[in-house]
């Protein structure tokens, strides 16, 4: 069972501190059903490759009771794929011998931890219950480019036709730990089985280690049925709790005074109003018909796109269930027209996944948003909404952070908002939206929206990005 992990992050041996692993030695751990050794086939400046090779012991795997039940006869305790294929014995592998980089830990270099580098797994046979396209469905909306190639039975009899097993290679920008929770927790949701018995314990660690992405994942509860072996009453009571833990903060009162805190500090402005009017004739020039509110909290800008005409389809998404909630009963939807009503959909989901009903929009209106992202995370946002969302026009608004000296009542280096992650200045927005243009073939032009101080500018800034038209 082979799982070997790859960056060309420089300097690319900056994996070994990663994985607690030194690069110039070979290693070998011992497990309750086996060993497990890592060693770095390559390790250079450019490129670096840490191999997790598993020795499964399938001997003492019937000694242990943790392999097959042996309903098929004595024989299948013995013969059978559980030493050669990725499956939950590579999951407890990944905990017991990469801890620390799981749990997103760098005892030498805790910054690199937290730094998005560009990663490389690759597996060498994936049981997939469910083929290609179920393999795609869980890992895609993860932001991975995933490439699979089917294993024959055997190359030598091809009449036999193709196996479940497949090699897998996923590539993403992303943290260390972020590819290494997604693999302990799918690589045996892939597989439909775990070699050992599934309790409360199970779902505690899939809480855990599903904290900011599971809830949001399209394929939420499949996974979650198939990681906890298909018990009805683990299952209930992870969904329920993970819809309930992923809430956002904002939907408390506490959150709620804070919005109000934002607002109170932008009201003798009325930025609010300006902003939203600023997107919206921002919209009507781009001639759009159809327009996306992501992170559309609880409905302003997509009142005002209803009362537009020229918005034949208008779709606003959000993470919070509460803000949709309150988006619905404020645009009153189940009392309104049913013409009017099939103009607008409210979905829930996240920024961060890939989502196939993002596609196809003339345009997409992303307010006060990214500021809300924490900065490693910017890299699939810019994905989600560039690459494959795709629309012909996204308008981004963030705050102008050089404007803040300008609020009497905001001490000098707080944030306007205390779950901003992060306010950019003039040239980082700039900066950052240049980039995101070249990288995903976009025009990008700025404009200011609010009162433009002639030293800091407006209080919030707006990048217009219009895709390149292709040419055949």
């Amino acid at each position: 069972m082979l799982l070997t992990i790859t960056t060309t992050h420089q300097p690319a041996t900056d994996l070994g501190y990663l994985l607690h692993k030194n690069p110039g030695r070979a290693q070998r751990f011992d497990l309750s059903f086996g060993a497990a050794h890592v060693v770095y086939p390559e390790a250079s400046p450019t490129r670096c490759t840490a191999a997790l090779v598993l020795d499964v012991d399938p001997v003492g795997l019937v000694r242990g009771r943790r392999g097959p039940a042996g309903e098929g006869g004595l024989l299948t305790q013995y013969v059978n794929d559980r030493p050669y294929v990725a499956s939950s014995f590579l999951s407890v592998a990944i905990n017991a011998v990469f801890g620390s980089a799981l749990a997103g830990r760098s005892k030498d270099r805790p910054e690199l931890a937290e730094l998005a580098i560009p990663l490389e797994a690759r597996l060498a046979a994936v049981p997939c219950r469910g083929g290609e396209e179920f393999l795609r469905r869980l890992f895609e909306p993860l932001g991975y480019t995933v490439h699979a190639t089917v294993q024959p039975l055997d190359s030598t009899m091809p009449a036999w036709g193709d196996s479940r097993y497949y090699v897998v290679t996923l590539a993403r920008e992303t943290r260390l730990a972020e590819l290494l929770t997604h693999l302990y927790v799918l690589i045996p949701v892939l597989d439909d089985e775990k070699h050992y018995w599934v309790g409360d314990d199970e779902v505690e660690k899939l809480i855990r280690h599903g904290e900011g992405w599971l809830a949001t994942h399209p394929e939420c509860e499949l996974i979650t049925r198939r990681y906890l072996k298909h018990q009805h009453s683990l299952v209930r009571d992870a969904v329920a709790r993970l819809i309930t833990e992923e809430e956002p903060e904002e939907e408390t009162t506490a959150a709620a005074a804070r919005d109000a805190e934002e607002g109170t500090l932008e009201r003798p402005l009325s930025l609010n109003e300006q902003r939203l009017g600023t997107v919206l004739g921002t919209l009507r020039a781009s001639g759009a018909a159809s327009v996306l509110d992501l992170g559309c909290g609880e409905g302003r800008l997509l009142r005002l796109l209803l009362d537009d005409r020229q918005f034949a389809r208008v779709v606003g998404m959000d993470v919070s269930h509460r803000a949709l909630e309150i988006a619905a009963d404020r645009l009153k939807l189940d009392r309104m027209p049913p013409m009017q009503r099939e103009r607008i959909a409210l979905l829930h989901g996240s920024l961060l996944y890939r989502d196939e009903r993002l596609s196809g929009f003339d345009a997409a209106a992303v307010v006060e948003v990214i500021e809300h992202l924490d900065p490693p995370r910017l890299a699939a946002f810019e994905r989600v909404a560039f690459e494959f969302a795709r629309p012909g026009t996204v308008v981004v608004t963030t705050p102008n952070a050089e404007y803040n000296v300008r609020w009497p009542t905001l001490p000098a280096g707080k944030f306007r908002h205390r779950d901003h992650r992060f306010e950019w200045t003039r040239t980082q927005f700039e900066e950052w939206a240049s980039t995101v243009a070249v990288r995903f073939g976009y025009a990008v032009r700025f404009a200011p929206v609010g009162p433009v101080d002639d030293e800091v500018g407006s209080p919030t800034q707006m990048g217009i990005f219009n895709r390149a038209q292709t040419t055949t």
